[in-house]
Parts: structure tokens; sequence; C-alpha cells
């Protein structure tokens, strides 16, 4: 019976997936720990502090948009939809009519997401005020 297991396909894979989740949580334990250990608790005032005779520090609240995040998110699908299609062009001789028609029907799911974005405004930069 054990003759059997040790010659299973897969057993390699799951010995390597079950040192790959403890290797991530033991990193993430210990990083947690060196970093509660090493942290500074009292650098809120020395990030208050004037520096060199300047004005005095304000705290600001986080400015950031998140129309920001949303155009980077809407930037990152559609530019790896895009290269989805280099294979497509490498192969295309070798595709035929099935690869073009199912290439279109790639390209017009690109365009309904874009057109769907765009009208719903999620393109255009609103300032804040």
């Amino acid at each position: 019976m054990t003759h059997v297991m040790t010659e299973h396909p897969y057993l390699g894979v799951f010995v390597l997936f079950i040192l790959t989740v403890t290797a991530f949580s033991a990193t993430l334990w210990l990083a947690r720990f060196v970093s509660r250990k090493m942290a500074r608790l009292d650098t809120e005032k020395l990030k208050l502090s004037i520096y060199e005779c300047g004005p005095e520090v304000t705290k600001q609240p986080n400015t950031i948009s998140a129309q920001f995040y949303l155009i980077a998110l809407l930037f990152i699908l559609f530019d790896v939809e895009i290269i989805f299609m280099f294979p497509w062009a490498i192969d295309f001789k070798l595709l035929g009519w099935f690869g073009f028609v199912e290439m279109m029907l790639f390209i017009l799911l690109l365009a309904i997401g874009f057109i769907y974005a765009w009208k719903k405004g999620a393109l255009e930069w609103h300032s804040i005020k």
C-alpha cells in the first residue's frame, strides 16, 4: 500500500503545496512578530515636529480619490486583455476562420466592456474641490 502512495504522479505537487503553505505561514508570522517588537510607538511626535524652522506641520486627510484606483484597474484590465491578442496574431494563419471569428467575439466583448465603463463615467476624472 505505501509503495503505491509514493508513486502517485501528484505526490510531488502535494508536498510542494504543503511546504509552500508552511513557509508562507511561518514568514507571515515571523514578519508580524518582528515588526511588533521593533516598531517604535512614539514616532507621532517626531512626524509632527518642525524641521529646520519650517512651517508647522498639520495632519491632512488622505486625498487620493477612489477614481484613481478605478482608472488604474481599468487600464490593467484592458492592457492584460490586449496581451491575449499576441498569441492569436502569431498563429493567425494556423487558426483560420475559427480563430478569426473567435478573436472578433473577443474584441466585441472588449468593446462592450469599454463602452459600459465609458457610459458609467469610470473614465472621467473628477476633481476634488
